[in-house]
């Protein structure tokens, strides 16, 4: 019985010992996953679990909302050919079912906030990249609200594979290349002013014509007064007359008694009437000349103000032209200087890349230069070495001339006599026919003639080479005859030749 006890308090020992170490609680911003012994883990959002130890483990999920930094690394083209950078904030964070949960453990288990991030950055780029080539600069600049929706929307489709929820897409900033946003904000604040300026114009304008309005209806009023005055005065003058014109009457008839009074009677009541339609009469003239005065005190009170709200009118429509041709003005002094500083940077370009092309030149022709020195260095060393050979071997030569005597010179020019001779004979052999006029005077024929002629020109031959060299071929030749021997000495020394006779010699 105890032992049973001991048993049963031992089982449920281990039983608490267990839950206490795998009790587990996951707070508001976190998934627990506990894997292990089920073919579908578990999922603790926010409540408490108990993993089995050994047989079970827990994975970590950030739930939480994340913000990622989305930014064009690079310009992208918009739908008009613009390269644009843009600067955008999406907040995310994985989805709180049970399927988000399941499908981002699959990529995002156990990664804090700034990985999860880093890993969504990319495709949020590229969603953001393939948006802005579908959309002009304007639509991006003036209706970000549509853009961002459209970010988002695009980027859904890829989220939601991985268990992500965008929560919201804001641009933040939007920048070209070329300065074209300022350029837009520069024209919408002209077209702004311009309009401001008109509105005022119009406004000025109406405000002129019912001040105008006003001073007419409060002229018509003035000059209706003055008329209904008129009136009455003109009917009070008319009842006084006829007042009097009764009492007068009254009188007459209590006077009629007397002939005397009735005819002054008579006569002050025609007195009287004529001095009443004479004052009704200039009381008339007064009355007409007063409406005439105020007539026209009325007229150039309109033209006045007419004039005046032409003048205002007019002054306001320059000061609009003004101001419209400053804009202009300013505006094309502002493209002016954009295009001088454009050509500037181009003249600097062109200046580099002129100087560069200037120096590779004349590297070039360094390179040239000292390779045509070098060459003509060489040249000049080949040429004065043979020329050095040249002198020497010409010297050479001079010094074996120099040791040739006259009978080797005869000798060498014995030699080249069968040679001179063939040259003499060259044109005789060219000859193809030859004819021949005989006189029949019994001398020689022309072909006698012909051969006759060779042994003349060897024999110019040779007095030609002994004037040129100094040496009688004649007499060397004569050396070894009978006469020689016998009449004559021939001495050879050098190049000098002596040719003496015995009789000479006996002398």
């Amino acid at each position: 019985m105890e032992t049973g006890l001991i048993a049963l308090i031992a089982i449920i020992l281990l039983i608490v010992l267990v839950v206490a170490a795998g009790y587990v609680k996951a707070p508001p911003d976190r998934a627990y996953i506990i894997s292990g012994l089920r073919k579908n883990p578990r999922i603790l959002v926010g409540r408490a679990g108990v993993k089995i130890p050994f047989f079970e483990r827990v994975d970590k999920l950030y739930l939480g909302q994340m913000t990622v930094d989305i930014k064009t690394e690079q310009s992208v083209p918009t739908n008009d050919f613009i390269n644009v950078n843009v600067d955008a904030v999406a907040k995310v964070r994985i989805g709180t079912d049970a399927s988000s949960i399941q499908l981002a453990a699959k990529n995002f288990l156990n990664k804090n906030p700034d990985q999860i991030t880093q890993d969504l950055q990319d495709s949020l780029q590229g969603n953001m990249r393939e948006i802005i080539g579908t959309l002009s600069l304007k639509t991006i600049n003036t209706d970000r609200d549509s853009f961002s929706d459209q970010v988002m929307e695009k980027a859904s489709k890829d989220m939601n594979k991985l268990g992500i929820e965008i929560l919201s897409c804001n641009i933040q900033n939007v920048t070209d290349e070329n300065g074209l946003i300022n350029d837009l904000g520069m024209d919408n604040t002209a077209k702004i002013k311009k309009d401001a300026a008109i509105a005022k114009a119009q406004a000025d304008r109406d405000v002129a014509i019912a001040q105008a309005e006003a001073d007419k209806a409060a002229n018509d009023a003035r000059v209706t007064a003055q008329t209904e005055i008129a009136e009455k005065n003109n009917a009070l003058a008319i009842k006084q007359a006829e007042l009097k014109q009764q009492a007068d009457t009254a009188n007459a008839v209590a006077d009629a008694a007397y002939s005397i009074q009735q005819q002054e009677q008579q006569k002050s009541i025609e007195t009287a009437t004529v001095n009443a339609q004479i004052a009704k009469a200039e009381r008339e003239a007064e009355l007409k000349q007063k409406e005439v005065i105020v007539k026209q005190q009325e007229l150039a009170a309109q033209i006045e103000k007419q004039a005046d709200a032409e003048k205002y009118q007019a002054e306001k429509k320059a000061e609009a032209e003004l101001v419209q041709r400053q804009k202009k003005a300013e505006a094309a002094k502002y493209e002016q200087e954009r295009e001088a500083d454009a050509r500037k940077a181009q003249a600097e370009a062109q200046k580099f890349a002129a100087e560069q092309e200037a120096a590779g030149i004349k590297a070039k022709y360094d390179a040239e230069a000292a390779g045509i020195a070098a060459k003509g260095k060489a040249e000049a060393e080949a040429i004065k070495a043979k020329g050095l050979a040249e002198a020497e071997a010409m010297e050479k030569k001079a010094e074996a001339y120099r040791k040739y005597n006259g009978a080797a010179m005869a000798e060498m020019m014995i030699k080249v006599m069968p040679e001179i001779a063939a040259e003499i004979a060259k044109p005789l052999a060219a000859i193809d026919k030859i004819n021949i006029y005989e006189s029949g005077d019994g001398s020689e024929g022309g072909a006698a003639k012909i051969s006759g002629n060779m042994p003349v020109v060897l024999k110019q031959v040779f007095d030609t080479m002994s004037e040129a060299t100094g040496v009688d071929l004649a007499e060397i030749m004569k050396a070894n005859t009978y006469d020689a021997k016998v009449n004559k000495n021939v001495n050879i020394n050098g190049a000098d030749v002596a040719v003496v006779t015995k009789k000479d010699d006996e002398k």
